[in-house]
Protein backbone atom coordinates (compact mmCIF):
# COMPACT_ATOMS: atom_id res chain seq x y z
CA UNK A 1 0.00 0.00 0.00
CA UNK A 2 1.37 3.41 -0.93
CA UNK A 3 1.41 6.05 1.79
CA UNK A 4 -0.92 9.00 1.07
CA UNK A 5 0.95 11.93 -0.44
CA UNK A 6 1.47 14.61 2.19
CA UNK A 7 0.94 18.33 1.60
CA UNK A 8 3.45 19.64 4.14
CA UNK A 9 2.83 23.12 5.57
CA UNK A 10 4.09 22.31 9.08
CA UNK A 11 5.11 25.44 11.04
CA UNK A 12 8.86 26.03 11.07
CA UNK A 13 11.07 25.67 14.12
CA UNK A 14 11.61 29.42 13.92
CA UNK A 15 7.89 30.17 14.20
CA UNK A 16 7.71 27.76 17.17
CA UNK A 17 10.60 29.59 18.83
CA UNK A 18 9.11 33.01 18.09
CA UNK A 19 5.74 32.04 19.57
CA UNK A 20 7.27 30.56 22.73
CA UNK A 21 9.60 33.50 23.31
CA UNK A 22 6.79 35.99 22.77
CA UNK A 23 4.50 34.16 25.18
CA UNK A 24 7.07 33.60 27.94
CA UNK A 25 8.25 37.21 27.97
CA UNK A 26 4.76 38.63 28.54
CA UNK A 27 3.64 39.73 32.01
CA UNK A 28 1.23 36.77 32.12
CA UNK A 29 3.21 33.92 30.59
CA UNK A 30 1.57 31.67 28.00
CA UNK A 31 2.42 29.10 25.35
CA UNK A 32 -0.04 28.45 22.48
CA UNK A 33 -1.90 25.18 23.02
CA UNK A 34 -1.25 24.01 19.45
CA UNK A 35 2.31 23.13 20.52
CA UNK A 36 1.02 20.52 22.96
CA UNK A 37 0.58 18.19 19.99
CA UNK A 38 3.93 16.79 18.95
CA UNK A 39 3.98 13.02 18.34
CA UNK A 40 4.20 12.16 22.06
CA UNK A 41 1.68 14.83 23.00
CA UNK A 42 -0.76 13.45 20.45
CA UNK A 43 -0.33 9.93 21.87
CA UNK A 44 -0.87 11.22 25.40
CA UNK A 45 -4.01 13.03 24.31
CA UNK A 46 -5.29 9.79 22.79
CA UNK A 47 -4.70 8.18 26.20
CA UNK A 48 -6.58 11.04 27.92
CA UNK A 49 -9.56 10.33 25.66
CA UNK A 50 -9.79 6.83 27.16
CA UNK A 51 -9.75 7.98 30.80
CA UNK A 52 -12.90 7.52 32.90
CA UNK A 53 -12.95 11.20 33.89
CA UNK A 54 -12.75 12.43 30.30
CA UNK A 55 -16.41 12.33 29.32
CA UNK A 56 -15.95 14.36 26.12
CA UNK A 57 -14.69 11.68 23.75
CA UNK A 58 -16.97 8.85 24.82
CA UNK A 59 -20.00 11.16 24.83
CA UNK A 60 -19.22 12.51 21.36
CA UNK A 61 -18.53 8.97 20.13
CA UNK A 62 -21.88 7.80 21.48
CA UNK A 63 -23.72 10.67 19.79
CA UNK A 64 -21.89 9.99 16.52
CA UNK A 65 -22.66 6.27 16.65
CA UNK A 66 -26.29 6.71 17.68
CA UNK A 67 -27.02 9.42 15.10
CA UNK A 68 -24.62 8.35 12.35
CA UNK A 69 -27.28 7.75 9.71
CA UNK A 70 -28.95 11.09 10.38
CA UNK A 71 -25.62 12.94 10.44
CA UNK A 72 -24.60 11.33 7.15
CA UNK A 73 -27.93 12.25 5.57
CA UNK A 74 -27.40 15.89 6.53
CA UNK A 75 -23.84 15.84 5.16
CA UNK A 76 -25.13 14.48 1.86
CA UNK A 77 -23.63 12.31 -0.89
CA UNK A 78 -20.27 12.70 -2.65
CA UNK A 79 -18.85 15.12 -0.09
CA UNK A 80 -15.18 15.88 0.49
CA UNK A 81 -14.58 15.59 4.22
CA UNK A 82 -11.88 17.99 5.50
CA UNK A 83 -11.00 17.15 9.10
CA UNK A 84 -9.41 19.90 11.18
CA UNK A 85 -7.07 18.50 13.83
CA UNK A 86 -7.47 14.95 12.62
CA UNK A 87 -5.68 13.25 15.52
CA UNK A 88 -6.29 9.50 15.56
CA UNK A 89 -9.45 9.76 13.38
CA UNK A 90 -11.50 7.37 15.54
CA UNK A 91 -14.75 9.30 15.14
CA UNK A 92 -13.99 9.80 11.46
CA UNK A 93 -14.25 6.08 10.76
CA UNK A 94 -17.79 6.02 12.13
CA UNK A 95 -18.69 8.90 9.86
CA UNK A 96 -16.98 7.45 6.79
CA UNK A 97 -18.76 4.13 7.33
CA UNK A 98 -22.11 5.91 6.99
CA UNK A 99 -21.44 8.58 4.37
CA UNK A 100 -22.89 8.09 0.91
CA UNK A 101 -20.00 7.81 -1.59
CA UNK A 102 -17.57 10.24 0.09
CA UNK A 103 -15.41 11.86 -2.59
CA UNK A 104 -12.23 12.39 -0.57
CA UNK A 105 -10.87 12.61 2.95
CA UNK A 106 -8.49 15.47 3.78
CA UNK A 107 -7.03 15.19 7.31
CA UNK A 108 -5.34 18.40 8.51
CA UNK A 109 -3.08 18.33 11.55
CA UNK A 110 -0.09 20.21 12.95
CA UNK A 111 1.75 17.03 14.02
CA UNK A 112 3.29 15.58 10.84
CA UNK A 113 4.19 12.13 12.20
CA UNK A 114 0.83 11.62 13.89
CA UNK A 115 -0.96 12.85 10.77
CA UNK A 116 0.89 10.48 8.46
CA UNK A 117 0.18 7.51 10.72
CA UNK A 118 -3.53 8.36 10.87
CA UNK A 119 -3.68 8.91 7.10
CA UNK A 120 -2.05 5.54 6.41
CA UNK A 121 -4.53 3.78 8.67
CA UNK A 122 -7.53 5.43 6.99
CA UNK A 123 -6.13 4.72 3.52
CA UNK A 124 -5.66 1.07 4.49
CA UNK A 125 -9.17 0.76 5.90
CA UNK A 126 -10.83 2.56 2.95
CA UNK A 127 -8.82 1.56 -0.13
CA UNK A 128 -11.22 3.23 -2.60
CA UNK A 129 -11.17 6.58 -0.81
CA UNK A 130 -8.66 9.28 -1.85
CA UNK A 131 -6.83 10.29 1.35
CA UNK A 132 -5.07 13.65 1.00
CA UNK A 133 -3.29 14.67 4.25
CA UNK A 134 -2.27 18.28 4.85
CA UNK A 135 0.22 19.12 7.60
CA UNK A 136 -0.64 22.68 8.60
CA UNK A 137 -1.56 25.00 11.41
CA UNK A 138 -5.21 25.36 10.45
CA UNK A 139 -5.51 28.64 12.36
CA UNK A 140 -3.82 30.20 9.33
CA UNK A 141 -5.12 29.98 5.74
CA UNK A 142 -4.09 26.90 3.77
CA UNK A 143 -5.02 25.54 0.37
CA UNK A 144 -7.00 22.36 -0.07
CA UNK A 145 -5.53 19.74 -2.40
CA UNK A 146 -6.33 20.69 -6.00
CA UNK A 147 -8.16 17.45 -6.85
CA UNK A 148 -11.06 16.58 -4.55
CA UNK A 149 -12.31 13.83 -6.86
CA UNK A 150 -15.34 15.71 -8.16
CA UNK A 151 -16.85 16.42 -4.74
CA UNK A 152 -20.32 17.98 -4.84
CA UNK A 153 -19.86 19.60 -1.43
CA UNK A 154 -17.01 20.38 0.95
CA UNK A 155 -17.73 19.59 4.60
CA UNK A 156 -15.27 20.54 7.32
CA UNK A 157 -15.17 18.14 10.25
CA UNK A 158 -13.95 19.53 13.57
CA UNK A 159 -14.69 17.00 16.32
CA UNK A 160 -13.46 16.77 19.88
CA UNK A 161 -14.54 20.20 21.14
CA UNK A 162 -11.30 21.71 19.82
CA UNK A 163 -13.27 24.85 18.97
CA UNK A 164 -13.36 25.42 22.74
CA UNK A 165 -9.59 26.05 22.74
CA UNK A 166 -10.27 29.37 21.04
CA UNK A 167 -11.74 32.44 22.71
CA UNK A 168 -15.08 33.60 21.28
CA UNK A 169 -13.52 36.21 18.99
CA UNK A 170 -10.84 33.76 17.87
CA UNK A 171 -13.51 31.12 17.24
CA UNK A 172 -15.40 33.54 15.01
CA UNK A 173 -12.23 34.24 13.03
CA UNK A 174 -11.36 30.56 12.65
CA UNK A 175 -14.88 29.59 11.63
CA UNK A 176 -15.08 32.47 9.16
CA UNK A 177 -11.97 31.02 7.54
CA UNK A 178 -13.61 27.60 7.45
CA UNK A 179 -16.68 29.17 5.81
CA UNK A 180 -14.40 30.42 3.03
CA UNK A 181 -12.84 26.96 2.64
CA UNK A 182 -16.17 25.12 2.32
CA UNK A 183 -17.87 27.87 0.29
CA UNK A 184 -21.58 28.79 0.18
CA UNK A 185 -23.71 25.72 0.86
CA UNK A 186 -20.74 23.92 2.35
CA UNK A 187 -20.91 22.78 5.94
CA UNK A 188 -19.05 22.48 9.22
CA UNK A 189 -19.72 19.44 11.40
CA UNK A 190 -18.19 19.97 14.81
CA UNK A 191 -18.23 18.98 18.45
CA UNK A 192 -19.18 21.65 20.99
CA UNK A 193 -18.89 20.95 24.70
CA UNK A 194 -21.80 22.35 26.68
CA UNK A 195 -21.78 24.31 29.94
CA UNK A 196 -21.99 22.14 33.05
CA UNK A 197 -20.89 21.75 36.66
CA UNK A 198 -17.26 22.17 37.75
CA UNK A 199 -17.64 18.81 39.52
CA UNK A 200 -17.74 17.18 36.09
CA UNK A 201 -15.34 19.51 34.30
CA UNK A 202 -12.33 19.71 36.60
CA UNK A 203 -11.62 15.95 36.87
CA UNK A 204 -11.78 15.72 33.07
CA UNK A 205 -8.79 18.07 32.88
CA UNK A 206 -6.93 16.83 35.97
CA UNK A 207 -7.27 13.05 36.03
CA UNK A 208 -6.30 10.86 38.96
CA UNK A 209 -3.75 8.86 36.94
CA UNK A 210 -1.79 11.99 36.01
CA UNK A 211 -1.97 11.53 32.24
CA UNK A 212 -3.05 15.14 31.71
CA UNK A 213 -0.10 16.23 33.86
CA UNK A 214 2.22 14.31 31.52
CA UNK A 215 0.47 15.80 28.48
CA UNK A 216 0.91 19.35 29.76
CA UNK A 217 4.50 18.99 31.00
CA UNK A 218 5.45 17.29 27.72
CA UNK A 219 5.25 20.78 26.24
CA UNK A 220 8.38 21.68 28.22
CA UNK A 221 10.07 18.45 27.13
CA UNK A 222 9.36 19.42 23.53
CA UNK A 223 10.71 22.95 23.98
CA UNK A 224 13.90 21.54 25.49
CA UNK A 225 14.32 19.04 22.66
CA UNK A 226 13.40 21.18 19.68
CA UNK A 227 14.41 24.67 20.83
CA UNK A 228 17.36 23.87 23.10
CA UNK A 229 15.86 25.29 26.31
CA UNK A 230 16.86 24.02 29.75
CA UNK A 231 13.53 23.68 31.55
CA UNK A 232 13.66 21.51 34.66
CA UNK A 233 10.44 19.69 33.84
CA UNK A 234 10.15 18.30 37.36
CA UNK A 235 10.04 21.85 38.71
CA UNK A 236 6.65 22.49 37.08
CA UNK A 237 3.25 20.98 37.85
CA UNK A 238 -0.02 20.84 35.97
CA UNK A 239 -3.03 22.78 37.30
CA UNK A 240 -6.58 22.84 35.91
CA UNK A 241 -9.27 25.29 37.03
CA UNK A 242 -12.82 26.14 36.01
CA UNK A 243 -13.44 29.85 35.41
CA UNK A 244 -17.21 30.00 35.71
CA UNK A 245 -17.44 33.70 34.84
CA UNK A 246 -15.72 33.05 31.49
CA UNK A 247 -17.35 29.59 31.11
CA UNK A 248 -14.01 27.91 30.41
CA UNK A 249 -11.57 25.37 31.79
CA UNK A 250 -8.05 26.72 32.15
CA UNK A 251 -4.80 24.73 32.15
CA UNK A 252 -1.51 26.00 33.52
CA UNK A 253 2.04 24.90 34.21
CA UNK A 254 3.03 26.23 37.63
CA UNK A 255 6.62 26.84 38.68
CA UNK A 256 7.32 25.02 41.95
CA UNK A 257 10.19 27.35 42.85
CA UNK A 258 11.99 30.49 41.82
CA UNK A 259 14.07 29.66 38.75
CA UNK A 260 15.56 30.98 35.52
CA UNK A 261 15.27 29.21 32.17
CA UNK A 262 17.52 29.92 29.19
CA UNK A 263 15.91 29.87 25.74
CA UNK A 264 17.79 31.02 22.63
CA UNK A 265 20.06 33.19 24.73
CA UNK A 266 17.16 34.82 26.58
CA UNK A 267 16.92 34.42 30.36
CA UNK A 268 13.32 33.89 31.48
CA UNK A 269 12.67 34.28 35.19
CA UNK A 270 9.94 32.40 37.03
CA UNK A 271 8.74 33.23 40.54
CA UNK A 272 7.67 30.43 42.85
CA UNK A 273 4.01 29.76 42.07
CA UNK A 274 4.09 31.66 38.77
CA UNK A 275 1.79 30.20 36.13
CA UNK A 276 2.18 29.63 32.40
CA UNK A 277 -1.15 29.42 30.60
CA UNK A 278 -1.22 26.52 28.11
CA UNK A 279 -4.88 25.95 27.24
CA UNK A 280 -8.41 27.26 27.53
CA UNK A 281 -11.44 25.09 26.86
CA UNK A 282 -14.65 27.08 26.56
CA UNK A 283 -17.98 25.47 27.46
CA UNK A 284 -20.97 26.90 25.63
CA UNK A 285 -24.66 27.34 26.14
CA UNK A 286 -26.50 26.53 22.91
CA UNK A 287 -27.69 30.05 22.23
CA UNK A 288 -24.24 31.52 22.82
CA UNK A 289 -22.59 29.21 20.32
CA UNK A 290 -25.32 29.89 17.75
CA UNK A 291 -24.39 33.59 17.97
CA UNK A 292 -20.72 32.77 17.32
CA UNK A 293 -21.68 30.61 14.34
CA UNK A 294 -23.81 33.41 12.89
CA UNK A 295 -20.99 35.94 13.29
CA UNK A 296 -18.74 33.59 11.31
CA UNK A 297 -21.17 33.16 8.42
CA UNK A 298 -22.84 29.91 9.48
CA UNK A 299 -26.32 28.97 10.58
CA UNK A 300 -27.05 25.99 12.83
CA UNK A 301 -28.82 23.40 10.69
CA UNK A 302 -29.04 20.51 13.14
CA UNK A 303 -27.85 19.82 16.68
CA UNK A 304 -27.50 16.38 18.25
CA UNK A 305 -26.83 15.86 21.95
CA UNK A 306 -26.75 13.17 24.65
CA UNK A 307 -29.40 12.44 27.26
CA UNK A 308 -27.60 14.54 29.90
CA UNK A 309 -27.12 17.46 27.52
CA UNK A 310 -23.38 17.46 28.25
CA UNK A 311 -22.06 17.57 24.70
CA UNK A 312 -23.33 18.46 21.24
CA UNK A 313 -22.51 17.57 17.66
CA UNK A 314 -23.65 20.40 15.40
CA UNK A 315 -24.00 20.76 11.66
CA UNK A 316 -23.57 24.36 10.52
CA UNK A 317 -24.25 25.48 6.95
CA UNK A 318 -22.30 28.31 5.33
CA UNK A 319 -24.53 31.18 4.27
Amino acid sequence: MHAPRLQDLEPSVQSFLDDVLEGLTEDEKRIPCKYLYDARGSRLFDAICDLPEYYLTRTELAITRDRADDIAAHVGPNAALVEYGSGSSTKTRILLDHLDRPAAYVPVDISRDHLQDAARRIAGAYPGLPVLPVCADFVHPFDLPADLNGAERVVAYFPGSTIGNFGPDEAVGLMAGIAEVVGPGGALLLGVDLFKSADVLVPAYDDAAGVTNDFNTNLLVRINRELGANFDVEAFRHVAEFNEAETRMEMYLVSEREQTVLLDGVEIDFAAGERVHTEYSYKYRREDFAEIAAAAGFSVDTLWTDDRDWFSVQLLVAD
